[in-house]
């Protein structure tokens, strides 16, 4: 009778102990964007890899449009493990070094973007150091596009940085985007993303910088008349999970799971830059006009933010620091 009773106290024990394991390896994982986006698509296909490689081992429970906060109260989330896992922007709030990561006009191209961002860029080192900090490791680099400037309304002088536009612009809370803002001759706004939307459909602000054109598609289509391709800054979002979370994961599964991550970047370095074209065209065949600025003119506003928004950025974050990396992303 004893044998019996421990040997069903030792069953009941191991199904516990089973569910609990299974519990953990159900992961949610958050993005920005809404449903049916680009990211949305291809993190339900990062997830279905990922299950496969695992053997079931890993489900991940996809959250789209912020459905659990902003992404800055995400990241703090992962840092604590209350959620698992993101693919978003940086979140500046805590470790202001991240700043370097939306450095204004660092990348001048595709190429030099991947150098400088992709596996073993300099940003990347840094960024994956800095993320540790935080209790959370960094599975990947996703990479978005160039930025520009949405207006809802016709744009003046856009291609020169030494002309005060007159125009009010939403900008992330995030200081090197106000002071690229400024520079360019706008009037910055800093206003949260959950509210851009409405203070542009309201007329408190008469457009956006921060984002790109698959932003501006994706959230801003409806009050976006004009889009300046101005390259203002390389946009890559990170995909990053709480350590403890990834340490606790069975060896395999956790090696699949990288895996399947490096994957995912390198599809995405492979489609990036036509995806923006495609963004572009889609704003265009929603109404908006596309300025495309001349290499003169890109030069010539990089040339200015250079000058008046690093130095101080770079007093931000630290300029030893700093500038050790700007150095290796120009080589």
């Amino acid at each position: 009778m004893k044998r019996t009773f421990g040997l069903f106290c030792a069953a009941v024990a191991a199904t516990i102990a089973f569910a609990s394991a299974a519990e953990a390896a159900r992961l949610k994982i958050s993005h920005v964007r809404p449903q049916g986006t680009t990211i949305d698509l291809e993190l339900k296909e990062f997830a279905a890899a990922v299950e496969k490689a695992t053997d079931g081992g890993i489900k991940l429970r996809i959250f789209a449009a912020s459905a659990l906060g902003d992404y800055t109260t995400v990241q703090e989330r992962i840092s604590v493990g209350a959620v698992d896992m993101a693919c978003q922007p940086a979140a500046t709030g805590t470790t202001r070094k991240m700043q370097i990561s939306s450095f204004p006009y660092l990348a001048e191209d595709w190429a030099s973007a991947r150098k400088i961002y992709g596996p073993g860029g300099p940003v990347r080192e840094a960024m994956a150091k800095l993320y540790t900090g935080e209790g959370i490791t960094m599975l990947a680099a996703y990479p978005v596009y160039f930025g520009g400037i949405s207006l809802n309304r016709e744009a003046v002088a856009p291609g020169d940085p030494n002309a005060k536009k007159g125009i009010k612009v939403r900008v992330p809370g995030i200081k090197s985007f106000q002071m690229l803002g400024d520079s360019l001759g706008y009037i910055s706004s800093p206003i949260p993303f959950s509210e851009a939307f409405t203070a542009v459909q309201t007329g408190v602000v008469d457009g956006v910088i921060g984002s790109g054109a698959e932003g501006y598609y994706a959230s801003f289509r409806d009050v976006t008349k004009s889009y300046i391709a101005a390259n203002t800054h390389f946009e890559v979002w990170y995909l990053i999970i709480n350590s403890e979370t990834l340490n606790d994961l069975d060896a395999a599964d956790r090696k699949a799971l990288m895996k399947a991550a490096e994957e995912f970047e390198n599809k995405r370095w492979a489609t990036a830059e036509v995806d923006q074209a495609k963004n572009e065209k889609k704003l265009a065949d929603n109404g908006a006009t596309i300025i495309h600025l001349s290499k003169p003119e890109l030069t010539g506003m990089a040339k200015k933010v250079r000058a008046e928004v690093w130095p101080e950025i770079l007093n931000d974050v630290g300029a030893d620091w700093g500038n050790a990396i700007l150095e290796k992303s120009a080589n």
